[in-house]
């Protein structure tokens, strides 16, 4: 490790994520990555995350050049899988129903796919489960969702941050994955580099 403060560029435009590791102390330059999130024929979800997040990692560094300062891009991708189908982000109003109605009542899971490239170095990339089980959704709770506006825009039709949160009765695996990035993965990640999360948080000693 050197004696230059690390840098952490996130590959992505998504609050949640720049909102959990603001949480953990770092606050990373954020550059969105716009790359076509279109599933292959008979691609698992956990390959299509895990290619996604390389993906989105890939085209941030190609576009920056090293500076001596010790830089790495993050990038990551997460969608919801029930009877072994991706539901990605509904698109209506209708979309939202047919989800909630699948997931309620039973347990769901969120694959997250977590990439790290160190500029002018190596890239790393892994994947994280974890299992939600979501109680049984009554037709008033999906109409009063729905008006919420919250179902879209996430993965899933739901939000465990937010009002999704009391539709859910437990989950297994990590809280932040299901939000949409694992942070103890990128923590493993990056300390597999030598720069643990730490290393980026700028005003403690």
């Amino acid at each position: 490790m050197t004696g230059s403060p690390p840098l952490l560029i996130l590959a992505s435009a998504s609050s949640r994520r720049l909102d959990l590791l603001k949480l953990a102390g770092v606050t990373p330059i954020v550059v969105a990555a716009e790359i076509d999130e279109e599933v292959r024929p008979g691609e698992s979800a956990a390959h299509l995350v895990e290619r996604l997040a390389r993906t989105k990692a890939m085209h941030v560094a190609e576009n920056r050049r090293p500076t001596g300062v010790p830089t790495f891009v993050l990038g990551g991708d997460t969608e919801v899988l029930v009877d072994g189908q991706v539901l990605g982000k509904p698109e209506d109003d209708a979309s939202v129903v047919r989800m909630l109605q699948l997931l309620s009542g039973r347990s769901h899971e969120v694959v997250s796919g977590v990439a790290v490239v160190e500029l002018g170095g190596e890239l790393r990339s892994a994947v994280a489960v974890t299992t939600v089980w979501m109680r049984e959704l009554t037709a008033d709770d999906i109409r009063w969702y729905l008006a919420s506006g919250e179902p879209f825009g996430k993965a899933g039709a739901y939000a465990i941050q937010g009002l999704g949160s009391l539709f859910v009765d437990r989950i297994e695996g990590n809280h932040a994955g299901v939000v949409g990035l694992p942070v103890p993965l990128v923590e493993t990640m990056l300390s597999g580099f030598g720069y643990p999360l730490r290393s980026f948080v700028t005003g403690v000693a």
